[in-house]
């Protein structure tokens, strides 16, 4: 009889944590209509869900949770969340600002994450290490109403709302971009950024499949981890043992990579890369030394778009489940200094911060005026 009796009131206690778990780690509502300020917020495409949290009163307490912080991009990125932070439109909004970078150590980020969701804070923007392997901390940050926001290195989820720009994209746009250049046939160098992050795959992606349709090339890769001094020296290694190049597809680090072509005195030729002003002061100080230069833009201002999508999110609005960034594109035929290059910058710095549909435009000297260490 007691047996029965205490099989039935487990029985009831197994259902009610049944009913009582969804509502703990239910996460965001599925929800229909249109996203709040679709003009910043747009969906990546038609079929993108749509998502909903529960309103919360702020101000916000939110923290960055970056990973590798050995390159340019990634220094100007922090230095752009604390300016984005400390702004005027969005300083009453937040409580308290945290920024940690761990590393390429997938389980020191996934650490500090746990470490920023038992803390209480209300949304993490995370530039992630790895594709996969997030899954633990999306349900306790569901468990416990955190809005997670990862960006930039997308993870391979559809369950947190997340912010980019279509990387494959960026790969396809610079073979075609090349193949104007360098015809339908020749030897290519590709310079990669860091391994094990979706921005280096899907873009070598991009770039190769839209080669093999495009000519016959021979293609050879070499890992620059996006960093102007890793560039130099694999593409100086590069040049060693294969000689003269009839183009280049560079992830980033794109001055070094010229750098090294330029202390091979051999011939420049022509090169997509990425956003970086020193990149664009070549393309404009070499291009009649054969440097047609193609400059796509993944901007450190992504960060922004994140912290407000975040806000935004926390205020009970509709948010896509995935937001597209447009690609800002810039070539050879078309800078112009002090709106899309800067000759007078020295310091290393990506061209491309201004964002006007969400009233996102930052100058040189607010980013710079910020520190890269963390924010304890």
């Amino acid at each position: 009889m007691k047996r029965t009796k205490w099989a039935g009131l487990l029985a009831v206690a197994a259902f009610g944590a049944a009913l009582a778990g969804p509502a703990l780690a239910a996460g965001p509502k599925i929800v229909t209509g249109t996203p709040a300020d679709p003009q910043c917020f747009k969906p990546w495409s038609a079929s993108t869900k749509m998502m909903q949290w529960p309103a919360k009163k702020g101000p916000y307490r939110i923290a960055l949770a970056n990973g590798f912080v050995g390159n340019t991009w990634r220094i100007q990125m922090i230095k752009t969340a604390k300016a984005y932070a400390e702004s005027p439109e969005v300083k009453p909004d937040i409580k308290e600002f945290k920024v940690v970078s761990t590393g390429t150590d997938v389980a020191a980020q996934l650490g500090a994450i746990e470490d920023f969701i038992n803390q209480g804070f209300d949304a993490i923007i995370i530039n992630a290490v790895s594709t996969t392997g997030f899954d633990r901390v999306i349900r306790q940050a569901n468990a416990k109403g955190v809005i997670l926001v990862p960006f930039d290195n997308a993870l391979d989820t559809d369950q947190v709302m997340q912010v980019n720009e279509d990387q494959t994209e960026m790969g396809k746009m610079s073979a075609e971009w090349l193949r104007k250049y360098v015809g339908d046939k020749g030897k290519i160098l590709e310079v990669r950024g860091v391994p094990g992050n979706s921005v280096d795959r899907d873009r070598h992606v991009g770039f190769q499949d839209e080669m093999k349709k495009l000519g016959t090339y021979q293609i050879t890769e070499v890992v620059g981890n996006w960093a102007s001094g890793d560039s130099q020296k694999v593409t100086a290694d590069a040049i060693a043992v294969q000689g003269h190049f009839d183009g280049v597809f560079t992830q980033g680090g794109s001055d070094g990579t010229v750098q090294a072509m330029i202390d091979a005195k051999l011939p420049l030729v022509p090169m997509s890369g990425e956003g970086e002003n020193n990149f664009r002061k070549q393309i404009a100080d070499h291009v009649k030394d054969g440097l047609k230069g193609m400059s796509y833009g993944q901007s450190p201002a992504l960060v922004a778009i994140s912290i407000k999508a975040a806000i935004s999110a926390l205020k009970g609005n509709v948010m896509p489940q995935l937001i597209s960034v447009p690609i800002p594109v810039a070539d050879f035929n078309n800078l112009k200094a002090g709106e899309n290059y800067f000759p007078d910058l020295n310091e290393q710095f990506f061209a491309d911060n201004a964002f006007p549909p969400c009233g996102i435009n930052f100058t040189a000297p607010q980013i710079m005026a910020q520190t890269k260490e963390d924010v304890k």
